[in-house]
């Protein structure tokens, strides 16, 4: 005859219940240390930033002003820096302009011709080239090239101590390194448009002409047509913006960069992606709002 086993149900001491509670307690701790570290790491860590570009900003742009009207503007930094910036990224900004216009040209040529309008090809890739692609391409290649060199090499001074030894000499590093930088951005991005938008236009009438089989006195009549000073104005103005954008953000980054060689990379890279977020958020920005204030120049 089988035994049967008959188990008896375990107790749980107050030890283990006491037990089991700090596990929780302690696990509940570290969700919410996590979650503080988070926060602050990320959210408060954006918001810093932010507001330390916009107080830069604000007074790079005050002492360019009182610089520049009362000759203190060191403008042997400015010529220095400005021939850098050009020679850095004028070569990438013909090499893009030049694909994307034609892209434009292509894609508005076929649009055209399937709705039966293909004389209006040259209006709408002339204004798409100077609106949107011209200032948008060259401050994208301006955050590329000349921002990553910008934080590179301020992030190298700083990690070097330089910057603190020009503030301990009395030296604002801010006069000294940031406003000849940002005047030079903002002329070269002027400067890098208008050649952009040239190349893009000629880009747009060689494919129109030469590839689709447009007419070119039907590109330049609806381009000339639809096309007003109110456009080249509205891409200087946008590249004016940009390059005041893609200056701050890397010198931001340059001078506030921490830990070693290492820290300089990660700042380099955050200046490349914050600069191209902010350049989107703010060409949507000025589109919609120039839509909404002209409403009969964007048709």
């Amino acid at each position: 005859m089988s035994r049967r086993r008959h188990q008896e149900p375990r107790l749980v001491s107050s030890g283990d219940s006491v037990a089991a509670d700090d596990h929780r307690r302690r696990a509940s701790a570290e969700v919410a240390e996590w979650g503080k570290g988070y926060v602050r790491r990320h959210p408060r860590a954006s918001l810093e930033t932010v507001g330390r570009q916009v107080l830069m900003g604000g007074r790079a742009i005050r002492y360019l002003v009182t610089d520049v009207a009362s000759g203190k503007f060191p403008f042997g930094e400015f010529v220095e820096q400005a021939a850098f910036m050009v020679k850095t990224s004028y070569v990438p900004t013909v090499a893009v302009a030049l694909p994307v216009s034609a892209t434009l040209s292509i894609q508005f040529g076929l649009l055209a011709g399937q709705v039966g309008a293909t004389s209006l090809a040259g209006a709408a890739s002339g204004l798409a080239v100077i609106r949107q692609s011209a200032p948008l391409v060259t401050a994208i290649l301006l955050a590329a090239a000349v921002g990553s060199a910008i934080c590179s090499d301020l992030g190298a001074r700083t990690i070097r101590e330089e910057i603190d030894a020009l503030e301990v000499m009395g030296v604002s590093a801010l006069r000294r390194l940031v406003v000849p930088r940002l005047a030079a951005g903002i002329l070269v991005a002027m400067a890098l448009t208008g050649f952009s938008c040239f190349i893009g236009f000629l880009a747009g009438y060689l494919f129109n002409v030469y590839v689709q089989g447009g007419t070119p006195g039907s590109f330049m009549a609806t381009f000339s047509s639809f096309a007003t000073i109110g456009d080249l104005f509205l891409a200087m103005v946008k590249a004016a913006v940009f390059g005041v954008i893609v200056t701050i953000v890397a010198c931001e980054k340059g001078l506030h960069a921490k830990g070693g060689p290492g820290g300089v990379a990660n700042s380099v890279n955050a200046t490349v992606v914050a600069s191209m977020i902010l350049l989107m958020v703010v060409n949507v920005g000025f589109t919609e709002m120039y839509t909404v204030l002209f409403p009969r120049t964007t048709l």
